[in-house]
């Protein structure tokens, strides 16, 4: 057990790169205008050298885990698997308190076996990169609350009453044999301004990023707007509130636009709260057929 704990120490301690944000960017936004399948040696071998690190760390702890302890092995049969070889599972899970602040998080990582290594590396440094980032954030926006509650009068037992709590965690909207789609969510409990969201969808047959323009087409901006537009006309006429386009309301997606994949393989493109609606409605999600 020393020597697992040791290696999950290991995998905890490892630094993200300050360099990797440009080159996780550049790796979005290249997909998402259909880049070519063979990502190029010179990016491959940069985001290889950190994310192997990870990825060797995951596999002791994993080895070492599932022969030392029985109830590891039974949790690892449980994971969710795509196919015979994907799967998204919980890489970390902990809980800590930094201060006065309560930190719970579900840290997932995709596995696409041999094929799908390149995607697998990318998405789980997107991901680590990102809730890392969220959760150093958060604490800070926290602490920033706390003194400024102290210094206009609030008192400690007043402040203790609060309970702040962050949450990072992720759900999976659909998983096949061809397609992974998830979500990857950061929360604070004293507000809602700061959520981080991120989707994730895969295609698991060529192991790229699925798109909108694959669900719906090059004319997919056209497309997904008349349906959103005739949506909202339908929702408001029973009974739903949208800000019109006077207070900042709905007027077109992007190629960038967050979306899932639902049960029926249909895209669902998803507005943030407060972005086209009271934030009484929360995230706001439109179906595309």
């Amino acid at each position: 057990m020393k020597e697992l704990e040791k290696s999950r120490e290991t995998y905890e301690g490892i630094v993200i790169p300050g360099e990797l944000e440009g080159r996780v960017m550049e790796a979005v936004q290249s997909s998402r205008k259909k880049r070519a399948r063979k990502l190029s040696q010179r990016r491959r071998s940069r985001v290889y050298r950190w994310a192997a690190g990870i990825a060797a760390a995951l596999t002791v702890v994993t080895t070492i885990g599932l022969n030392t302890s029985e109830a590891f092995a039974v949790e690892m049969q449980n994971l969710p698997v795509i196919g015979d070889l994907a799967r998204i599972l919980t890489i970390r899970s902990y809980e800590k308190t930094e201060g006065d602040t309560q930190i719970q998080a579900e840290i997932p990582g995709v596995d696409l076996g041999e094929n799908g290594r390149e995607l697998s590396q990318e998405v789980n440094a997107q991901i680590e990169k990102m809730t890392a980032q969220y959760e150093r954030e958060a604490l800070q926006r926290a602490e920033e609350y706390h003194q400024a509650f102290i210094e206009t009068g609030g008192t400690q037992e007043e402040w203790a009453e609060h309970d702040i709590r962050i949450h990072v965690w992720y759900e999976i909207k659909n998983q096949t044999e061809d397609v992974l789609s998830f979500v990857v969510k950061g929360t604070e409990s004293w507000t809602s301004a700061y959520a981080e969201i991120r989707y994730y969808n895969l295609d698991l047959k060529s192991n790229d990023f699925l798109t909108l323009a694959d669900f719906l087409g090059a004319d997919f901006i056209e497309k997904a707007n008349a349906s959103i537009k005739a949506q909202i006309e339908e929702r408001t006429q029973a009974g739903e509130s949208f800000f019109t386009a006077e207070e900042g309301g709905f007027e077109t997606i992007t190629e960038d636009s967050s979306f899932y994949v639902n049960d029926r393989g249909n895209p669902v493109i998803v507005f943030e709260k407060y972005s086209i609606a009271p934030g009484a409605a929360g995230e706001i999600e439109f179906e595309i057929i």
